[in-house]
C-alpha cells in the first residue's frame, strides 16, 4: 500500500512547516490555507478516519486536543477564538485519508453552527 501524504511528511519525505512535534502527533501548516491562521494537527499512527479509531486511540485524542490548545496559547487565539474541524469520508470532504484536525483561526470564520 502505498504511503499517503501525510504519512510522507511525518517521516520526513516531504517537507513542511512544523509546527509541533513528538513522538505521537504533528502539527503543521496547512499548505492551502483557508484561515490566516490553518494547521494541521495529526497523530503519526496511520487511522484512515474518524470511524475506524478504537478505543485504544482515545488517549491519543485527547492528547491531539491539548496540542491544539498549546497551539492555541502560541499563537494568542484562545481569547478571540478558533475552530477546530474534522472532515470525514466522502460527504464529509476528506480529501487525505489519514485522520486530521484544522486549527482555523485568525479572521472570523462565519457559518454559525450549531
Amino acid at each position: 500500500m502505498e504511503e499517503c501524504i501525510f504519512c510522507k511528511i511525518i517521516n520526513k519525505e516531504i517537507p513542511s512547516t512544523i509546527e509541533y512535534e513528538d513522538d505521537e502527533i504533528i502539527a503543521f501548516k496547512d499548505i492551502a490555507p483557508v484561515a490566516p491562521i490553518h494547521i494541521l494537527v495529526i497523530p503519526k499512527k496511520h487511522i484512515k478516519s474518524l470511524v475506524e479509531l478504537e478505543q485504544e486511540d482515545e488517549a491519543l485524542i485527547g492528547k491531539i486536543y491539548r496540542i491544539i490548545n498549546k497551539l492555541a496559547d502560541k499563537y494568542e487565539i484562545k481569547e478571540k477564538g478558533y475552530r477546530v474541524v474534522v472532515n470525514c469520508g466522502e460527504d464529509g470532504v476528506q480529501e487525505v485519508q489519514h485522520l486530521h484536525f484544522h486549527l482555523l483561526a485568525g479572521k472570523h470564520l462565519g457559518c454559525k453552527i450549531g
